[in-house]
C-alpha cells in the first residue's frame, strides 16, 4: 500500500480512473453486441440507428485516452462494414 500522500492520492485517482474507463469500454462492447444481435435478427434499421450511439462512445473513449485513436477507427470501420454488407 502506498505510503506517502501523493502515492495515497495518485492510488485514489488511479481507481477512479479505472472504474471510468471500464464503464466506457463495457458500454463499447454492450453496443456492438447489441448491434450484432440486431443484425442477426434482420433489424438492420434499427442497428443503422445505434451506430451513431456506438460512434459516440468510440469517440469520446478515444479522446479521452481510454482506447487508441486507432483503435476506435478500426471498430467503427469493421461494424459499419458488418452492419452495410448484412443489408
Amino acid at each position: 500500500m502506498p505510503v506517502t500522500k501523493s502515492a495515497k492520492k495518485a492510488l485514489r485517482q488511479n481507481i477512479k480512473r479505472r472504474k471510468r474507463n471500464l464503464l466506457r469500454k463495457k458500454k463499447i462492447k454492450d453496443l456492438v453486441k447489441e448491434i450484432k444481435g440486431l443484425v442477426a435478427e434482420k433489424k438492420i434499421d434499427q442497428a443503422k440507428k445505434l451506430l451513431s450511439q456506438l460512434y459516440k462512445a468510440l469517440d469520446k473513449a478515444a479522446k479521452v485516452g481510454t482506447i487508441k485513436k486507432n483503435t476506435a477507427a478500426r471498430k467503427k470501420s469493421r461494424i459499419t462494414k458488418f452492419v452495410l454488407k448484412t443489408s
